[in-house]
């Protein structure tokens, strides 16, 4: 019997030895402001309970552009310290080469995802990163001052500008001497690549880079868009806003100093967070158009879980992948930080629709969102992007006027292409 006892005994300890030994420690490459972090440690440790892996998060800076030169400084260096990377919409054309393939282990899921999404993340037919989150921004807007003063929504940047002027200087004159009338993000980074497509391509200047490989940025429309941007910097937006990344902007509105505000949707919730000054006093609409009875344009943004080739724990690290792409996780991630999810069914979801009741109307956006010329400049694209954003700042900061930059810009993009893309 006791010979029995301690044979069953060996066979159990041995048992969940072998589990043990199954369970992998798995690093995940990710930026995180409070409220997100809080909600990604949850997430992960419930993982952690579901599968036996932990979860270590390796902490990025906010700003995409210095994520980017990090994560292709671990990748050409076949860093196996990092099992999943958190990467940028724009990104697959560049570091495809470096991540698995995702196609057969999510094609179960990417069947529910819009169309374009997918599209965007997939290189020579591979699947090189799983899309968990879209973002395209939107046009925050105070109504009780638009109330206060008559005013409707803006349907044009034209109108907003002149809107924005009107409510600044009343709320100074009654004063609210630190009003604002707009922020964006002017900084000179990729997000200003985001905020200057929108301005450029709602007003009919094109895309950058057009997806048949013409470098189109260098005509009228495009510099007068740009100029339109620099007449407001110390007008209806602060001197500072030359510095601004989204953080900066949403410091400004959740204040109480802006009548407007260009920013993703995950200043939504925190906007109307206990300590905003502007709970429940603004709304979301759609950014506005270039001319009356022109489209707005929303840069097409999101994020995505990629698994290096040089990680020694992939199949681990696709389970991560899958968890966090779940609708389950989805759906909370949209409830609880108003991040929007990439499932086209949960834009339908009651629960999403209540707590956010903007939510719903951003699908058409998504179905319809301007891409970044990433998927026409390829592993160009970076470069791209940063001699655009630099063009845009120069012309922001009074370094010369949209189209002098934009010819110098167009000189520039020629010889990067080099013939092709």
């Amino acid at each position: 019997m006791k010979q029995w006892i301690g044979a069953a005994l060996g066979a159990a300890l041995m048992a969940s030895g072998a589990q043990m030994a199954q369970a992998e420690d798995l690093a995940f490459a990710s930026y995180t402001n409070g409220a997100s972090a809080a909600f990604l440690n949850r997430e992960l440790a419930n993982f952690a309970k579901q599968s036996g892996h932990t979860v270590k998060l390796i902490t990025m800076p906010s700003s995409s552009s210095e994520q980017f030169a990090q994560y292709r400084l671990w990748l050409a260096a076949g860093n196996q310290d990092v099992d999943v990377y958190n990467t940028d919409v724009v990104w697959a054309p560049q570091l495809a080469e470096q991540f698995i393939d995702l196609t057969e282990a999510m094609k179960d899921r990417t069947a529910e995802i819009f169309p374009s999404i997918v599209a965007s993340q997939t290189v020579n037919g591979k699947l090189v990163a799983m899309p968990y989150m879209t973002d395209a921004p939107a046009f925050y807007y105070r109504k009780d001052l638009l109330e206060k003063y008559g005013k409707p929504v803006p349907k044009t940047w034209d109108e907003m500008t002149k809107t924005a002027a009107e409510i600044q200087a009343g709320e100074r004159k009654a004063g609210a001497k630190d009003m604002w009338g707009f922020v964006f993000q002017g900084a000179a980074y990729e997000g200003l690549t985001c905020d200057a497509l929108e301005w450029i391509a709602s007003s009919g200047g094109g895309h950058i880079v057009e997806t048949d490989g013409t470098i189109s940025i260098n005509n009228e429309k495009a510099a007068a868009a740009l100029d339109r941007a620099h007449g407001w910097v110390g007008t209806i937006s602060p001197p500072g806003v030359l510095a601004y990344q989204e953080e900066e902007s949403r410091g400004v509105w959740q204040t109480g100093n802006s009548v407007f505000m260009r920013n993703w949707p995950y200043a939504y919730t925190l906007g109307n967070g206990g300590d905003s000054a502007v709970k429940g006093k603004f709304d979301v609409a759609p950014l506005p158009a270039g001319a009356e009875g022109e489209a707005g344009a929303s840069t097409l943004g999101g994020w995505n879980m990629a698994v290096p080739k040089y990680s020694k724990k992939q199949k681990a690290a696709i389970e991560l992948v899958r968890y966090l792409s779940s609708d389950e996780v989805q759906k909370r991630r949209a409830i609880e930080l108003s991040n929007m999810p990439v499932l086209e069914k949960l834009y339908d979801d009651k629960d999403i629709a209540a707590a956010l009741p903007f939510m719903p109307a951003w699908k058409p956006i998504f179905q319809n969102a301007v891409p970044r010329p990433s998927a026409t400049t390829k592993v160009k694209y970076n470069e791209v992007s940063s001699r655009f954003w630099t063009a845009v700042h120069s012309t922001l900061s009074g370094n010369g006027t949209g189209a002098e930059n934009l010819e110098k810009l167009e000189i520039e993009l020629t010889e990067l292409q080099g013939g092709s893309w």
